[in-house]
């Protein structure tokens, strides 16, 4: 099974955010963010990529891992990762990318995490586990103990995604996933770079 850059991967919404992207993103590495998912998909292929280099100089300044959402071109260019839909094809993508990149894909249910990790996923992100402000709405929610279950049928990292705070962070470890995802929490924060620190004091207290 490979392992995943770090326990807490920072998801983008430019939309969320009250200042620039990038200063958002370099605030939360600041704080200690290791891996980040650029995910603006309303954003023409020209506009993403010009922001994919700006968040990727930003990654590689602290030796951040950098993931694109859903385009592969970008994800070639910058020599990122990548992160599919539920359906993708990772095998397919990987023939582009190489052996080495990290592909993830988005699963919401055992079955759609299954059929990732037959298709070559190297993770999935599963959701929503809780409650989400970023897509109300969304759901049912699988919870901790939705999350355990799915954990232990499937030898695959999971990413936990949706509703994750400070208060929850922990206790998705402790139910099987490998990391968390954060969106909304990190994004909305008046202080990125202190959300992320008390997200990863959470983490690393639930994984000692």
């Amino acid at each position: 099974m490979r392992s995943l850059p770090a326990r807490l991967l920072l998801i983008t919404d430019r939309t969320q955010s009250p200042r620039p992207l990038t200063e958002t993103v370099a605030m939360a590495l600041e704080g200690g963010c290791r891996w980040v998912m650029l995910r603006e998909k309303d954003l023409p292929p020209d506009e993403l990529l010009a922001l994919a280099h700006e968040i990727a100089a930003l990654t590689a300044a602290k030796g951040a891992t950098l993931t694109i959402n859903s385009d592969i071109a970008a994800a070639q260019a910058l020599k990122a990762g990548l992160h599919l839909p539920t359906g993708g094809k990772p095998l397919g993508a990987r023939s582009v990318l190489g052996p080495k990149v990290l592909i993830g894909q988005s699963a919401h249910s055992v079955e759609e995490a299954e059929k990732a990790l037959d298709s070559g996923a190297d993770y999935v992100t599963l959701s929503p586990i809780f409650a989400s402000a970023s897509k109300p709405g969304h759901g049912p929610a699988l919870g901790s103990e939705g999350l355990r279950q799915v954990a232990a049928r499937l030898q695959i990292p999971i990413v936990a995604l949706a509703g994750i705070d400070v208060d929850n962070a922990g206790t998705c470890l402790k139910a099987g996933a490998a990391a968390v995802a954060v969106m909304g929490g990190i994004m909305r924060a008046q202080d990125p770079a202190a959300e992320v620190r008390d997200l990863l004091a959470a983490l690393a207290k639930a994984a000692s």
